[in-house]
């Protein structure tokens, strides 16, 4: 398999894991398909590597022996925008969510198949070599009732105040954006927001979508910009 490279050189991941075995797992399939690789044991160490290494990837348990991962990514948001996938056992909705709000850009429950992991990783590297690239922004903005994103700048406001969403949640509203008035199924939001269709990612697909609404349906109406489409999918309402 050929070498994942971001400006000529391997994609660097960042593995925060306190179980040895899991660890070690994580990092043999790393080094299998390319990916260089640091490692950290515990919260304190994680924000100390991110900050000194800057990897392009972070690996994140949450169940850490000394901070708990939300406040990891807490502390490494305020700073640093490097892509965090949780990985973690704990697979409760509000668990996904407290993550993804405090800045999580992907959430994968244990456990878990290599091949997932490294579906999620290319996923998270296309991104980053998009940005690295310099593509051209779209210029345009869209408005919709008191929705307000600016694509070129990579904002949201709603009733003039910007709202801030993880990467993941900003791809999946400028999805909806771009196809107002349309019916997008789940599997055509899986392969383009997660880079592939697969049905195993609908529970985190739903779990974005509904931290999602929380931050921009904020009206008397229970629905005013997305509506779900029981056992389809989703779609952005022309307000």
């Amino acid at each position: 398999m050929p070498l994942a490279k971001l400006e000529d050189r391997p994609v660097t991941v960042l593995v925060v894991e306190d179980d040895d075995a899991v660890r070690n797992v994580v990092c043999a399939a790393l080094q299998a398909h390319g990916y260089a690789y640091g490692e950290a044991t515990d919260g304190t160490s994680a924000v100390a590597s991110v900050a000194s290494a800057a990897p392009d990837i972070m690996l994140l348990d949450l169940g850490l022996p000394d901070i708990d991962g939300c406040r990891v990514i807490e502390k490494v948001r305020t700073w640093s925008t490097v892509p965090i996938i949780v990985l973690s056992a704990r697979a409760e909705d509000a668990d996904k969510i407290e993550a993804l709000d405090a800045g999580a850009d992907d959430y994968l429950t244990k456990p878990f198949s290599v091949g997932e992991l490294m579906a999620r990783l290319r996923a998270t590297e296309r991104h980053l070599s998009y940005q690295q690239a310099g593509l051209p922004p779209e210029t345009s903005v869209f408005v919709n009732g008191d929705l307000r994103i600016d694509y070129a700048a990579g904002t949201v406001e709603l009733a003039g105040e910007q709202v801030k969403l993880t990467p993941i949640e900003y791809r999946l509203l400028c999805l909806l954006a771009r196809n107002v008035g349309r019916v997008l199924t789940h599997q055509r939001i899986l392969s383009e927001v997660w880079g592939r269709p697969d049905d195993r990612d609908l529970a985190s697909l739903r779990v974005f979508m509904g931290s999602l609404r929380k931050k921009i349906e904020r009206g008397p109406q229970p629905v005013r910009f997305i509506q779900t489409h029981v056992g389809v999918g989703y779609q952005m309402l022309r307000v």
